[in-house]
């Protein structure tokens, strides 16, 4: 990676993003212009962990869904790891394999879970796991108050950076459909680099 005045300035920005309270991106540019880098190194910066999703060729609804709720328990405190893990979900559209996938990412963005994403049985572990950490931070001990504690945990601890290309229609189409990408995320522009 080379550094020169435009890729420091996006990963500053990636950083200051990641920084902040609740902080998601959406990175906007052509493949290739450095945004997963950046991405990793501003991770890095703030000793974060990364995380991304990998294609195969059976990755489908279920496989997604699974990898999604490994990053919602770490990141809720619903695991074995430390209580505050900040953790940074990259999602890339060459990752897009069905549009659902963009619907369970906006809803993350937007309330910080998904619906009738845990069975029974993981609700009960996670209520378990986070009832400790919700009596605290001076919750209820009722059922509902521990399960949006988690939920809390997850909007403050789980940042997604979501990559986008301008090209085509689907940008445009997304965004419509999606309208926590615009709204939960800040966004930073990739344009092509300096000659420099």
């Amino acid at each position: 990676l080379v550094f020169f005045k435009d890729a420091c300035m996006h990963a500053c920005r990636v950083a200051r993003i990641l920084r902040a309270p609740r902080g998601n991106a959406l990175l906007v540019g052509v493949g290739g212009s450095g945004r997963q880098s950046l991405t990793r190194l501003a991770t890095a910066i703030w000793e974060m962990e990364f995380m991304n999703i990998e294609i195969t060729r059976t990755y489908d609804q279920m496989a997604f869904r699974e990898d999604l709720k490994k990053m919602l328990l770490r990141s809720g405190g619903a695991t074995n790891g430390p209580d505050d893990a900040q953790t940074v979900f990259y999602f890339s559209d060459t990752q897009i394999v069905k549009e659902s996938f963009l619907e369970d990412i906006n809803n993350v963005l937007n309330s910080g879970e998904v619906p009738n994403l845990f069975e029974a049985d993981e609700m009960e572990r996670i209520i378990s796991a986070v009832r400790p950490l919700a009596v605290a931070a001076g919750k209820v001990e009722t059922r509902d108050s521990i399960y949006q504690h988690f939920v809390q945990l997850v909007r403050e601890n789980l940042h997604i950076v979501i990559c986008m290309s301008p090209i085509g229609d689907a940008f445009r189409v997304r965004c419509r459909m999606f309208p926590s990408l615009i709204n939960c995320c800040t966004i930073d522009w990739y344009g092509a680099w300096p000659k420099e």
